[in-house]
């Protein structure tokens, strides 16, 4: 009897709850939303709630892996800005006479993988801070997609790549399968693949990961790499769905996408969550954007509340018995 007061405990507190709290909010939020607005359920709206999840998904896929290794990745819009510039410029569009068809989808993200790839280069070749490093990328792509556009919109005329927006497979936006997809591929590479073991364990202490043999130079290049290879597909879909391309289609992409990360319970620490945590996260950050439109809160309150998830997610995902410092 006496050790029935620590199972409960045991079983509700520490790490475990920790784990099991982003699905709890998840499901409250639904319910309570639900409640305030039955409208929330309706299939139509919950399609809606998918297809905006679908971008956002894409990106927090490319960032867990980062994220996992204690690193940061910022160069998420500008990586998302090259991608779309690409895809829209080589595909059939309102300026230029190309039209290479799904090659300019492979090129699209062939061209968010090398940024990330020269992301990785510069934070482990020239060791430069992660921080440092994917900044410089953001401002890179930022100013390539500003040349490359002139500083104005481009209209995407290819019909096929617009299809991944308007069609739809199973009453789902094609786009939406597309984020399955990429959240499959993730997953297989965390649980599945050595390169996701060793991520894993370079974020859960990186001296011990090499003394385990593991490259760590190698790892971090290639979790780089693969972050810029989901940016790159979300570029396609972003240019899809708005049917254009601009230089700030990225603005606002990496709270989001750090948002929705943290929100699922991967610590900033690295070593802890991954890719379904993202999932949950990502859910939780739409269905609240959707219910609090749906309630017609003010954008502004909806900002405030977004800040505010992600001071509470990040204090809660922290483990303070073994962060001594906090700088």
């Amino acid at each position: 009897m006496t050790l029935f007061p620590g199972r409960i405990a045991a079983l509700f507190g520490g790490r475990r709850w920790r784990s099991l709290a982003p699905l709890a909010v998840l499901i409250a939020l639904c319910v309570l939303i639900s409640i305030a607005n039955p409208n929330f359920i309706e299939l139509r709206n919950l399609v809606r709630v998918a297809n905006s999840a679908a971008v956002p998904l894409t990106l927090a896929m490319g960032l867990t892996f980062i994220i996992l290794m204690g690193s940061i990745d910022l160069s998420v819009e500008g990586t998302l800005s090259v991608a779309a510039m690409v895809v829209v410029l080589l595909a059939a569009n309102d300026s230029n006479g190309n039209d290479y068809g799904w090659l300019a989808v492979l090129a699209a993200i062939a061209a968010g993988t090398a940024m990330g790839l020269v992301s990785g280069l510069a934070q482990t070749v020239l060791r430069i801070p992660s921080f440092m490093a994917t900044l410089g990328m953001w401002f890179i792509g930022l100013g390539l997609s500003v040349y490359m556009l002139g500083g104005s919109a481009i209209r995407l005329n290819d019909a096929s790549i617009r299809e991944l927006a308007l069609a739809r497979l199973l009453g789902l936006p094609l786009a939406v399968w597309v984020a399955a997809g990429a959240f499959l591929l993730a997953a297989i590479i965390q649980y599945y693949t050595k390169l996701g073991r060793h991520i894993l364990a370079i974020g859960g202490d990186e001296d011990v990961a090499k003394l385990s043999g593991v490259n760590v130079t190698r790892v971090r290049i290639a979790a780089f790499a693969l972050a810029g290879f989901f940016f790159g597909i979300a570029g396609v879909l972003a240019a899809a769905q708005l049917g254009q391309s601009h230089a700030v289609i990225g603005d606002g992409r990496l709270f989001a996408a750090v948002t929705a990360v943290v929100v699922g319970g991967t610590a900033l620490t690295g070593g802890e969550g991954g890719v379904v945590n993202t999932l949950i996260g990502v859910l939780i950050v739409t269905v609240l954007a959707n219910g609090m439109i749906l309630l017609g809160i003010s954008p502004y309150i909806q900002q405030t509340v977004q800040g505010l998830m992600i001071i509470a997610a990040v204090a809660l995902s922290l483990d303070r018995v073994r962060l001594r410092i906090v700088k």
